[in-house]
């Protein structure tokens, strides 16, 4: 069961959003938040698996209560996805770089929204790569951006941990393949690309693969160039 905590500054989108995930066998709405700082302190009461987080709230934002619930330790398993009115939007670049798994448009189709839950309460996978990629490597192309959050610190030095293998399969995940498309590409079994990932995420400190994509853009190891790519 994926327990997921909403967090909304609007009663009625949190009703229709509970309505929504409640109708999933697999999903059980544990709290409500109408606040950055509730949903906030609701995450650290209660343990979900993923918060479906609204940016624009009254005390604290979302984006904020981003990066605090990613920062927290004894949060890490506690996953973030981002719920946002425009698919542009600069709150959302800051919001992955802060360490959210990834984003919804609010006009997304239900049966949508229930799957990205899924995808990132699994952390096997980043939503929408192609949509995520894009606003990532626009963002981090601009010359003066906001050095904050976990990826602040990650000059090209820090790909020196990784061996040559695993940096191949940085750029791949970058580029949006999932792991079975790694695999076929690298000639080597899905688990063993899975291995590489996994190892790759906790060398660079990673909460998952959203994170991983802007750790290769920050470092330089793909452009948002190469980001078309994808075969």
């Amino acid at each position: 069961m994926i327990r997921v905590l909403l967090a909304d500054d609007q009663p009625l989108v949190r009703a229709g959003l509970r309505v929504l995930l409640e109708s999933a066998a697999d999903m059980a709405v544990i709290a409500e938040a109408a606040s950055g700082q509730e949903a906030l302190d609701t995450a650290r009461a209660a343990r979900p698996d993923v918060v479906l987080m609204d940016i624009r709230m009254p005390l604290m934002d979302g984006l904020e209560a981003t990066r605090r619930i990613t920062a927290d330790p004894e949060l890490r398993d506690v996953r973030v996805l981002i719920l946002t009115t425009f698919e542009i939007d600069e709150y959302v670049f800051e919001a992955l770089r802060a360490g959210a798994s990834g984003f919804v448009v609010k006009d997304v189709e239900p049966a949508e929204l229930l799957q990205a839950i899924r995808v990132v309460a699994r952390g096997d996978a980043l939503l929408s790569p192609g949509a995520t990629r894009r606003l990532i490597a626009e963002f981090v192309a601009r010359p003066e951006r906001p050095q904050s959050g976990p990826s602040a610190s990650h000059a090209p030095s820090a790909l020196a941990a990784l061996t040559e293998r695993e940096r191949e399969v940085l750029g791949l995940v970058a580029a949006g393949r999932s792991n079975d498309e790694i695999a076929a590409e690298l000639s080597i079994t899905p688990a063993t690309a899975k291995t590489h990932v996994s190892r790759a995420m906790a060398k660079l400190g990673a909460r998952d693969r959203a994170q991983l994509v802007v750790i290769a853009y920050e470092t330089g190891l793909v452009t948002a160039g190469q980001a078309g790519h994808t075969g």
